[in-house]
């Protein structure tokens, strides 16, 4: 039977949060307080077995050490204890027997519980069965753990308590912890790939008054001092693009874009990208970036140009295919030479297809409607796709012989878009004409279709050096790099829908 004392401190408290709320009551009474501070280790697991390991006589060892960390196993005997310790960089044991400790002391050990995190300190030394250990002459409890840790996980109810409460995944799951150093030492890669060739990083800001830089429907919020609506940023683009009016060659943001678009394995509505421009350049120049930086990226993560994803292997080694969007069309969708330019037969191709499309949507746009639903999945790459129709790459420059379409690019990895990038377009009236149609759509019902953007015009009519620039997706490509199925599995905290019992 519950003890209305104790659950009225811990709504709905199972039986083992209640034994260990009257722990907690048992360690006041001697004086002992349940969560403290003060304690400072001074060496971690890994540095334990490193220094120690190889250690043949631990008996001439001097000064004790401190280690902390949570208990992930506690086997308590008569005269003497094993507790499994973790901290961030590992696991080690400790050994606890009542003669080092002291009677009194060691009767601590049965106010433990596996999930409290404890200090010990001690001398390295062997046990019988020559596992390296640290022998405790002193333990202090600094948190006591309420809630008992799962002894395993299995199943798909437990896939969304992993991202619900990805603190205890961390907890449990190593390799959670190595995904999250691996996400770590992948955006370090990229930042010094960038600034050691001359890019300067930035940031812009978050909250605009304009969204702008992607087609993409934006969150809303307002400033009440201001008296205005802003919106989160769907994309740093347009203000990167006024830092090359200013005079910076090279720029680039790692940055949180914010999209209220659906969840999915590969989309959450707040995400990571990396933006970079560099002046004077094309986009066929970012081709070569790309492949470099990305194939150099995989070597360093992964040890090897082929990268293993799912049930096939992806071969990053430049250089990579290239291949327009009529060229996918052509080879993909069963589309002949003379229909692919005839509006009204992709049209037809594409409501045979089961495509939601408008009548009035452009042959641009069936195009891509086309190539969303049948060519992106069939790219596993990593393969280029570009000359883009200009309907719906209104921030890129036209391509000079075809000014039908753009000068940009997208690249597919694993039948998953991973870059997109162009060469920019400078030209204030064009960009104007450019905007004007998307307000237009936007009137029609678009809400993923541009807003105006009188500054960022103005900006480019004090002129804009012809530069390109691209976006990637960091999340995809840390993916990519851990063999994650999810994008889920890479985002420390992603976007749920509401936990029942839970606002």
């Amino acid at each position: 039977m519950s003890d209305p004392s104790l659950t009225s401190k811990i709504p709905h408290a199972s039986s083992l949060t209640e034994a260990r709320l009257r722990k907690i009551e048992e360690l006041e009474d001697l004086g002992i307080p349940p969560f403290t501070t003060g304690f400072v280790p001074d060496v971690n697991a890994a540095v334990f077995k490193q220094r120690f390991g190889a250690v043949a006589d631990l008996e001439l060892l001097g000064d004790p050490l401190h280690m902390a960390g949570r208990i992930m196993a506690l086997r308590i005997l008569g005269k003497a204890s094993f507790l499994r310790l973790s901290d961030e960089s590992g696991d080690f044991q400790a050994y606890l027997a009542r003669d080092t400790l002291g009677v009194e002391n060691y009767k601590l050990v049965k106010k433990l519980d596996v999930g409290d995190i404890i200090g010990v300190r001690g001398r390295p030394f062997r046990t019988r069965t020559g596992e390296l250990s640290i022998l405790v002459d002193h333990i202090q409890i600094l948190t006591k753990s309420l809630r008992p840790l799962p002894e395993k996980w299995h199943g798909l109810s437990d896939v969304e308590t992993r991202y619900r409460q990805r603190y205890l995944d961390l907890i449990v799951s190593p390799s959670a912890k190595d995904l999250v150093r691996t996400r770590s030492n992948i955006i370090a890669y990229l930042r010094n790939f960038l600034t050691t060739r001359n890019f300067l990083e930035v940031e812009t800001p978050m909250m605009q008054t304009i969204p702008g830089g992607a087609t993409a429907k934006p969150f809303e919020t307002f400033h009440h001092a201001l008296n205005r609506r802003l919106y989160l940023r769907i994309a740093p683009e347009l203000y990167l693009k006024r830092l090359l009016v200013g005079g910076f060659n090279r720029v680039f943001e790692i940055n949180r874009n914010f999209r209220n678009e659906g969840i999915s394995t590969q989309h959450n509505p707040e995400f990571t990208m990396l933006e970079f421009y560099q002046a004077y350049s094309i986009y066929e120049d970012l081709m070569v970036t790309t492949e470099e930086m990305l194939s150099g990226l995989a070597k360093e993560i992964t040890g090897n140009f082929k990268v293993r994803y799912g049930d096939r292997e992806v071969d990053l080694t430049p250089p990579w295919e290239r291949m327009t969007v009529r060229e996918a069309l052509l080879r993909h969708c069963g589309l002949d030479p003379d229909q692919i330019d005839d509006r009204n037969a992709v049209f037809i191709k594409a409501v045979e297809m089961g495509l939601e499309v408008d009548k009035n949507d452009s042959l641009g746009k069936l195009w891509m409607a086309l190539f969303d639903e049948v060519v992106e999945e069939k790219l596993w790459g990593p393969i280029f796709i570009h000359r883009y129709p200009v309907d719906v790459s209104p921030l890129a420059r036209r391509n000079d012989e075809d000014p039908t379409v753009t000068d940009r690019f997208e690249l597919y990895i694993c039948g998953r878009e991973m870059a997109n990038a162009f060469t920019e377009l400078t030209d204030p009236l064009d960009q104007r004409s450019r905007f004007e149609e998307q307000v237009q759509a936007r009137a029609s019902g678009d809400e993923e279709a541009h807003f105006l953007d009188e500054d960022f015009l103005r900006a480019l009519e004090y002129g804009m050096p012809p530069a390109a620039g691209e976006g990637i997706g960091i999340d995809r490509l840390v993916m990519l790099l851990t063999d994650s199925q999810s994008i889920r599995e890479v985002i420390l905290f992603p976007h749920m829908r509401p936990e029942k019992g839970i606002g």
